[in-house]
């Protein structure tokens, strides 16, 4: 098998929440194979601008776009700025996503509202976005990031297991429609990955998780942008309507 297949040369790439944690990991490991880069962000902007500064110093283009995940015509014209900026939009990537953790009986309607709408909402503006332009060029990878809470379910996380189970059934029905165009959408779901969030989690809270994972270790962000560069490539072009699980074996 040739390596040529895993670059990314010449394609574009468009990263929601990708200012920080997996978004940033990413979008960074997207240009470290070739692709040039849109990321959008909430609030972080100097984080943001970090991050388009590393991918500029790989000799990419990079350009950071300040975005309401939940409002369509905002991911109407983020997509229009990939496309100016950068001649074109190969791949898009849903990676924006919050928690707002606790058990149903004290949960509100705004904590469910707020997580089902940033998580799953959002992925539909952005893939409902690219779809057209990405149609008309007969060819597209969209990545969504899901989560084995989608799969295996978490106390507690209700409305965040609900958003990340509907992204899956999401996915598998756009891979449907759009198939026959050339556009692959395929799913990673991560397990337990080491960020700046889990990191202000108490060490025996981190160690009772770790003991629970198959592999006895959190996983980093890069080997979910791994993954992602892996669907987004030509080494993936047989593949759509996957969930790749990216967990060290939690949802076996």
């Amino acid at each position: 098998m040739s390596l040529e297949k895993f670059k990314l040369d010449g394609k574009t790439a468009l990263v929601t929440g990708g200012s920080r944690g997996i978004g940033k990991s990413i979008a960074l490991q997207l240009a470290a194979a070739g692709a040039n880069v849109l990321l959008t962000y909430a609030r972080s902007a100097e984080a943001a601008e970090e991050v388009v500064r590393q991918i500029q110093d790989t000799g990419r283009k990079a350009l950071a776009v300040q975005a309401d995940a939940v409002n369509y015509s905002e991911a109407e014209k983020v997509v229009a700025a990939a496309q100016e900026a950068f001649n074109g939009l190969d791949i898009l990537v849903n990676n924006a996503g919050i928690t707002r953790d606790t058990l149903i009986m004290r949960m509100t309607e705004q904590q469910w509202d707020e997580v089902i709408e940033t998580n799953l909402k959002s992925v539909f503006n952005y893939s409902k976005a690219v779809i057209r332009p990405m149609m008309k060029a007969r060819s597209g990878s969209i990545i969504n990031i899901s989560s084995v809470v989608g799969i295996a379910g978490n106390a507690g996380q209700t409305n965040y297991a609900a958003s990340k189970a509907g992204i899956i059934g999401f996915s598998k029905s756009l891979a449907k429609e759009v198939a026959s165009r050339n556009i692959r959408v395929n799913v990673i779901a991560p397990g337990y990955i080491s960020t700046e969030m889990t990191g202000k989690l108490d060490e025996n809270v981190l160690k009772s998780i770790e003991a629970q994972i198959p592999l006895k270790r959190a996983g980093d962000p890069e080997e979910v942008a791994d993954a992602v560069v892996f669907l987004a490539s030509g080494a993936a072009s047989y593949l759509t309507g996957a969930v790749l699980n990216v967990d060290g074996g939690m949802a076996m």
